[in-house]
Parts: structure tokens; C-alpha cells; sequence
């Protein structure tokens, strides 16, 4: 029985913080990466191909659909977006736990495949918090920050579907809430089985 990763999918309204939250945890405990997506769009400035996302032309990125190659993609507006099916499983293989940045349908269709899969929702403090964070990067009219709220609320809405739930209101504290969750579920007695085998058939012997 080999050890095993565990799969995360994080999900989050626009404006919770999960990308810095989930940054800091990969940074702060080590056998954890997160998973770069497959993408039609183009590439923007400072982005870099394999880092940022693998980049591919919507013909090769159809017929990876085609051949089941993904986890789980989507459309959004024009592009398309995927998760690599055998990266994943490769990375869980060597015992390295892997996080998936998802939305809320991207966290159901993984699920729907490895049941085993850890669902982690990240909100803000308050509705006004969530305001303020949409409307402090200065870059949008009145009409873009309506939208976003109310995609806000529909993701939101979802969260009863994760296993866990972290409030993002200090950055500090929700970092600690969201390493304890994956330590929690490293220590779990499935987990050490794998681990330590060798060891609890010694000690049993």
C-alpha cells in the first residue's frame, strides 16, 4: 500500500484572497504543489508557458477533451481551461498532495471522478469586506463591480459543498486554519496506514 497525496480543490469568490492564501500555504510546508492549468487564451506580459499555465491552441486543447486527457475544463467566455488528468495522478503517486484553484462546478466534476478529493471554501469576513476588496483595485466601472458581486453571491452559495470552510478576515489566522486542514488530513489513520506501514507491522509483530 503506497503512500498517496491527497487532492485539494480550493474554491473562493473573486475577492476572498484564495490565491495569496493558497501561495503562502505552498510556501510555508513542503510535499504540496498546485496544479498548472491548460489554457487557450493568450499569453499575457510576465507570464511564462508551464508556469503560469501551459499554453495551447484550441485545436490541440479539443482534442485533449477528446481523449480524456483532462480532469475537469471549462469554458469561459472564449477560452478554455483543463486540469491534466495524468499530471495529477502522477504528482498523488509520489506521495505529493496537489491543490486545484477551482470554481465551484470545476471542485464538483473533480469529485464526481476521485471521490477522495478535499473540498475547501474560502469567504470573506463580511459582504462589505468583499466590496471593498472587488472595488480597491481601481481598475473597474460601477457595472463590472455589480457583475462581479453577483457572481460573488452564486459562487457563494456553494460552499456547503466543501468538507471545510475558512474565513479570510486576518491572513495570518486564515493560514493557519487552512495548513491545519491539510496536516489534519495527513495524520488521518488512512494516510499513516500508507506512511507507516512497515513500522505498525513491526511494532505488531
Amino acid at each position: 500500500m503506497s503512500y498517496q497525496g491527497t487532492l485539494f480543490t480550493v474554491s473562493a469568490p473573486s475577492g476572498a484572497g484564495k490565491t495569496s492564501l493558497v501561495n503562502a500555504l505552498v510556501e510555508s510546508i513542503g510535499d504540496i504543489k498546485v496544479s498548472v492549468s491548460h489554457t487557450t487564451r493568450a499569453m499575457r506580459p510576465g507570464e511564462i508557458d508551464g508556469l503560469n499555465y501551459h499554453f495551447v491552441g484550441h485545436e490541440k486543447f479539443l482534442n485533449m477533451v477528446s481523449n480524456t486527457e483532462f480532469l475537469e475544463h471549462a469554458q469561459v467566455f472564449t477560452n478554455y481551461y483543463g486540469t491534466s488528468k495524468q499530471w495529477v495522478a502522477d504528482t498523488l503517486a509520489q506521495g505529493t498532495d496537489v491543490i486545484l484553484e477551482i470554481d465551484w462546478q470545476g471542485a464538483q466534476q473533480v469529485r464526481r471522478q476521485i471521490g477522495s478529493t478535499v473540498g475547501v471554501f474560502i469567504l470573506p469576513p463580511s459582504r462589505e469586506t468583499l466590496l471593498k476588496r472587488l472595488t480597491g483595485r481601481g481598475q473597474d466601472d460601477e457595472s463590472v463591480i455589480k457583475a462581479r458581486m453577483a457572481e460573488a453571491e452564486s459562487e457563494i452559495s456553494h460552499y456547503v459543498e466543501a468538507d471545510y470552510l475558512v474565513i479570510n478576515d486576518t491572513f495570518d489566522q486564515a493560514l493557519t486554519e487552512f495548513r491545519a486542514i491539510v496536516l489534519a488530513q495527513r495524520q488521518s489513520l488512512e494516510k499513516q496506514q500508507q506512511k507507516h506501514q512497515n513500522l505498525l507491522q513491526e511494532l505488531l509483530s
